[in-house]
């Protein structure tokens, strides 16, 4: 075996360091190398995924993820910029997806459904495989939200994020905050369970799918134009409601129970 006889020095910052080892995180990494890897290899031998990565500058200059490694080195990695406007410098970010739309692992369903109550477009099957969420990221243009830090290293996935709450209330406003999306919900405006668009729909049109209690009692009926579920606005409503406002009532905000 042929020692790494190279080195160079990455540092990661923000949020980026989640996905490191404790021992590495907030400092310098020393990287061993031979031959001539490219940077995005040595970021994602390192631990995170090329997706969770807004800007990487060598020696401080900007470069892309086919940059090729060379002996001394400086790596700063950087992720996603909010606050302001860094694309001047940005080589690495695939271009923004004209509709963002989402692809959920079997492990996120819950975050699935409390992202489509908030009216976002999401696709999850707790059978999904990694080649079916990865050919309907490709195929639908869609972001992969995953635990899986595995599935965002394959190149063909070109927009996701890995989801660093096992909680799924505090996921939700993870991914609100990571894609700045709180002005674009729209709250019950799709199907929780099937990811239909929902419309409102004359009472007597649905009356038969109705027990008798609730025909007495509600008038305003909504129906998914999918799987063909109604909605009503029942003594659970209030509670889903007060969930969603919490949620989007500030930028800031991590997460509420519901």
């Amino acid at each position: 075996m042929v020692a790494s006889s190279k080195c160079a020095t990455f540092r990661f910052y923000a949020e980026l360091n989640d996905l490191l080892p404790r021992t590495k995180r907030q400092r310098d990494i020393d990287y061993r190398f031979s031959g001539k890897p490219s940077v995005k290899d040595a970021i994602e031998s390192l631990g995170v995924p090329h997706t969770e990565v807004d800007l990487v500058l060598v020696n401080g200059r900007s470069i892309d993820f086919g940059y090729h490694l060379e002996d001394g080195d400086r790596i700063a990695v950087y992720p996603v910029f909010e606050g302001f406007d860094v694309s001047p410098l940005v080589r690495v970010r695939a271009a923004p997806l004209r509709d963002l739309r989402f692809v959920l692992d079997c492990h996120l369903g819950k975050l699935a459904r409390r992202l489509r109550l908030l009216g976002f477009d999401c696709r999850y099957h707790r059978d999904f495989s990694d080649e079916q969420i990865v050919r309907c990221a490709q195929e639908e243009k869609r972001v992969v939200l995953t635990c899986d830090r595995g599935i965002l290293k394959r190149g063909a996935i070109t927009h996701g994020y890995c989801v660093r709450s096992r909680d799924p209330a505090v996921q939700v406003g993870e991914v609100l905050q990571r894609f700045d999306l709180h002005a674009q919900a729209r709250p019950f405006t799709r199907c929780t369970m099937c990811n239909g668009s929902i419309v409102r729909v004359a009472k007597e049109t649905v009356a038969d799918r109705l027990d008798a209690g609730t025909r007495r009692h509600y008038d305003d009926f909504w129906q998914c134009r999918t799987c063909g579920r109604v909605y009503w606005r029942g003594s659970h409503f209030d509670r889903m409601t007060a969930f969603v406002e919490r949620l989007l009532r500030s930028r800031d905000h991590e997460g509420d129970g519901a």
